[in-house]
């Protein structure tokens, strides 16, 4: 049993997205506290469930499922269905929060868009999440993840520093992250204001504009020369020896990734090469192009792990390129609790957020499909032929 003395404790969600930025978000305000229903199709349950669709499974379940939708209730709704609908709507009228990914216009059409829901629960805040936001030319072009990082010039800058590699898939899925994080920022901003207007809103977030509004600390081409970057003049793109990526001995990979004037000391005078120091302290560019050179041969001259000794103790800011596997097997990860196994052995992703009072409370038990739908039904203001209608066999 978790203390209720968390930081969500009584918001009730609804949450009716799927795959990843949604219910990334969702889960995070459930591990907080917040009870979070999943609002499922029966007919067409949650995708990360499938293991043909999300082959690596461990305990049962796919890891992506186990890892987006743990803690949640889940209540089976054919949402086109009159009674699924009814149900829908009469939770709504006592939830704090709704979360929907549909495309623009869905909604709307389904009857459950906030100009209909906050019209019965005017403290409502309603969280729609899609690719490009719900207004636009672009808003009603379908994507994913790639395509919006593609579509904010991202993948334009994200190649490789040697060579003319095209660009590079990035290996994390910013856009949905970044716009999971950003819809939780803003309904804990309307959640906050509605303690002081005692209304909820409408929140509007899109994964193009959050990868947008990522990019400040490249935008001085763009806005400064109104020009694309040059790679290889720009600090972060490849064009600063102490931003930069080395391959080693064993072609494994250093990365340097700070260029504070007292870490270029502490490196190149380490390697004996005192006359790149000045050059490397100015700006990113052809100055620093002869400095990379020789950093690209040096770092050749040594197996990654007699780098990672030659390091240790030199006040530098570095990191071995870490596979996958070797970033969520460190002692790091582990003594933070951002990985932990539950009681029957499961790995799980901790939260990333935390308190010193209050903190994240996670419960590990997985929602099977409608699982919750017979008791969250019980606590709906609906006749007994609602009912019936919504836990009759699909």
């Amino acid at each position: 049993n978790r203390d209720p003395a968390m930081k969500l404790e009584g918001i009730t969600v609804l949450d009716l997205s799927l795959f990843l930025p949604g219910p990334a978000a969702t889960q995070l305000m459930a591990d907080h506290g917040a009870r979070v229903i999943k609002i499922e199709n029966p007919l067409a349950p949650e995708p990360t469930r499938s293991a043909e669709a999300f082959p690596w499974t461990q305990g049962g379940e796919t890891v992506m499922f186990r890892n987006t939708q743990r803690g949640k209730e889940s209540i089976a709704l054919n949402l086109k269905s009159t009674a699924g609908k009814k149900a829908f709507l009469a939770l709504a009228k006592k939830a704090d929060v709704v979360v929907e990914a549909f495309r623009p216009g869905v909604a709307e059409r389904l009857g459950i868009d906030y100009q209909t829901l906050s019209a019965e629960n005017r403290r409502l805040i309603y969280c729609s999440l899609s690719a490009f936001g719900q207004t636009g030319p672009w808003r009603d072009r379908p994507a994913h993840d790639t395509a919006t990082v593609a579509a904010a010039g991202i993948l334009d800058v994200t190649r490789s520093p040697e060579g003319d590699a095209g660009p590079a898939i990035i290996g994390v899925p910013i856009a949905d992250m970044l716009s999971s994080y950003l819809a939780l920022s803003g309904i804990l901003m309307a959640l906050y204001r509605r303690n002081t207007t005692g209304e909820g809103d409408f929140v509007d977030v899109s994964m193009f504009e959050s990868v947008l509004a990522a990019s400040p600390n490249i935008m001085g081409p763009v806005f400064g020369g109104n020009q694309a970057p040059e790679r290889l003049r720009e600090r972060t793109h490849g064009g600063n020896a102490m931003l930069n990526i080395y391959e080693t001995a064993d072609r494994q990979f250093i990365a340097l990734g700070g260029g504070e004037h007292k870490f270029v000391e502490a490196l190149f005078e380490g390697l004996n090469g005192p006359e790149f120091i000045s050059a490397v302290t100015g700006p990113a560019g052809e100055g620093h192009w002869p400095a990379i050179a020789f950093l690209r041969t040096a770092f050749r001259q040594r197996t990654r792990a007699a780098w990672e000794v030659w390091f240790t103790g030199r006040d530098i800011c570095w990191s071995p390129v870490n596979s996958l596997k070797e970033a969520w097997d460190s002692d790091h990860v582990w003594e933070r609790g951002m990985r932990f196994k539950d009681s029957q052995g499961n790995d799980h992703i901790g939260s990333a957020v935390r308190f010193s009072r209050e903190p994240a409370q996670i419960n590990t038990k997985l929602p099977a499909i409608g699982a919750e739908t017979a008791k969250i039904i019980a606590e709906l203001d609906l006749t007994e032929a609602d009912r019936r209608a919504i836990l009759k066999p699909h």
